[in-house]
């Protein structure tokens, strides 16, 4: 059976989190944008818990391989669909608007450092696999 990338566990929960990553730092930003708008409504996103069950899931389930599409499909990470809520907490100012810059700014940038360390590794991962592909020849 042949080896696939696509199967590869570390990349599709890397891929995953990446696009969650990059929805984050959207809404984010929008929320940063939108700081000294009256009666906005800061929005976050929390992909971690969905991430983690995913995880498990892959890993208690056994991987299925469908020769007719009318097989039972393997449901990949990135089929799972990301949630945006908005942030309820109470300390809303005058204006109605409940952003804090502060914890904006600190999610920004821990979101950034996140995705960078994450395509770092995708990256190692993926120059391993070209390693071990080069030896086999």
């Amino acid at each position: 059976m042949p080896l696939s990338i696509s199967n590869d566990l570390a990349i599709r929960s890397a891929s995953f989190a990446l696009d969650a990553l990059s929805v984050r730092q959207k809404v984010t930003a929008n929320n940063i944008a939108n700081v000294d708008t009256p009666n906005f409504k800061a929005q976050q996103v929390s992909f971690e818990e969905q991430l983690q069950q995913s995880l498990h899931r892959d890993k208690a389930n056994l991987r299925l391989k469908t020769t007719s599409s009318g097989h039972i499909q393997y449901k990949s990470l990135s089929d799972s669909n990301l949630i945006v809520v908005k942030r309820n907490n109470n300390t809303l100012r005058n204006d109605g608007n409940n952003v804090d810059i502060d914890l904006e700014m600190t999610t920004l940038a821990e979101t950034s450092i996140r995705f960078q360390a994450l395509t770092q590794l995708t990256g190692n991962k993926l120059t391993l696999i070209k390693d071990i592909v080069r030896e086999g020849r």
